[in-house]
């Protein structure tokens, strides 16, 4: 049986600590599904057609990961692509319990799809997309937040 893992979050933009929960889910999961949805709460930089190519060029040669898009509970797409499982990425204590109330909801909606938390390197623990996304704002530099030889002008309009 194919151990199927879905790593879902809107990715606005994808940083290097998001590559660095893949990089580890792929150590455990036959394959990932880096699922990109929308957060309406949140003032977006990508569209999420821009999101998933930018993920896409970024693991394009990489057949054991797949990216998609979608616009349902996160546990009924897990159950539409065949994952066993959710990876959620944990930088502090903040994401701890956000995530451990999210999991805690979906064991109770979607019994039998355990949630994975990955720590996310130190290194990376400082990187979200928000900062990212405030720092562009600003004109600063952030190929440093960024998976190596992302270009983050390429992807917005």
């Amino acid at each position: 049986m194919k151990r199927v893992a879905l790593f879902a979050g809107s990715f606005d933009p994808f940083t290097r600590g998001h590559e660095a929960v893949v990089e580890e889910a792929l150590r455990l999961f036959d394959e990932v599904v880096i699922a990109v949805g929308e957060n309406i709460s949140k003032r977006s930089l990508l569209s999420v057609e821009q999101r998933c190519r930018l993920i896409a060029d970024l693991y394009g040669k990489n057949s054991r990961v797949r990216v998609a898009s979608y616009s349902t509970l996160t546990g009924d797409f897990a159950r539409e692509v065949g994952a066993m499982a959710l990876v959620r990425g944990v930088r502090n204590t903040v994401d701890f319990e956000l995530e451990r109330t999210m999991e805690a909801t979906n064991r109770e909606l979607f019994p039998g799809l355990t949630t994975i938390l990955l720590v996310t390197p130190a290194e990376y623990m400082h990187i979200s997309s928000s900062m990212v996304r405030e720092l562009l704002a600003y004109g600063r530099k952030v190929d440093d937040y960024l998976p190596q030889g992302v270009d983050i002008a390429k992807y917005i309009e």
